[in-house]
Parts: structure tokens; C-alpha cells; sequence
């Protein structure tokens, strides 16, 4: 029983790290453009393979 005096606080301590992280990354814009990546890698220009140069007359 005497575990729960110290389990409970640990717990909540947590819960409200996490959500003050949450918080802080929402306040800097981490989620603004969720799709821009996925679709800035489809229509990058410069995704050619590279051409090496032969050798071979």
C-alpha cells in the first residue's frame, strides 16, 4: 500500500512531462505541415540517379 504514496506521484509527474512537451512542440509549429515532406519527396527535381563517367572507349 505504502507503494502507491510513491507510484502515483512518479505517474503524474510523468503525465505531465509528456504533456508539457506535447504542448511545446504544438507552440513551435512541429505539426503545421504534416504532408509537405511526404509530398516534397515525390516532386523533388534533383532525385535523378547519378551518372558516372565510363571509361570505356
Amino acid at each position: 500500500m505504502t507503494d502507491y504514496f510513491y507510484l502515483i506521484p512518479i505517474a503524474l509527474g510523468l503525465g505531465v512531462t509528456a504533456l508539457a512537451a506535447f504542448m511545446w512542440s504544438l507552440k513551435n509549429g512541429q505539426y503545421d505541415d504534416l504532408d509537405g515532406a511526404a509530398e516534397r519527396i515525390l516532386h523533388e527535381d534533383s532525385d535523378a540517379p547519378i551518372r558516372k563517367k565510363s571509361h570505356t572507349p
